[in-house]
């Protein structure tokens, strides 16, 4: 019997659209857009075998009081932790989608081989299948 909360799943952004509403999730990204009227920041990340563009729609309200100004910048990239929201893969111009995710936690990725990143995290992927 457990009694804290359920550990994150960690995933490549662009997988977010395989998993369920409710997951807890978290990913990186990189900023593409920061409404402060919705608290909504968008991120992105293309991997070298994504064939389409995913976006996270990521609703910082629960985060706003820890969240830094560098963390909203256009090109930044980011780790979230948070629950999935919507899995509805809006369309955007055909070929990208759009998932929606409640950020809890959101901190700077600072430095990182985007490369290696990848790698690890679909090392992850195979270790749970």
């Amino acid at each position: 019997m457990s009694f804290g909360p359920l550990p994150s799943q960690l995933c490549l952004l662009s997988s977010l659209s395989q998993k369920d509403v409710g997951d807890k999730v978290r990913f990186l990204g990189c900023v593409t857009s920061y409404s402060t009227e919705s608290g909504v920041l968008t991120l992105q990340y293309k991997g070298s075998e994504d064939r389409q563009l995913t976006f996270a729609s990521v609703d910082v309200n629960l985060v706003l009081q820890s969240l830094k100004a560098e963390q909203t910048r256009i090109g930044e990239w980011v780790n979230v932790i948070g629950y999935v929201t919507s899995t509805d893969s809006k369309r955007l111009r055909d070929t990208n989608s759009v998932v929606e995710v409640q950020a809890t936690l959101l901190w700077s990725a600072g430095p990182l081989n985007l490369q290696k990143y990848e790698a690890s995290v679909q090392a992850l992927d195979c270790e749970k299948s």
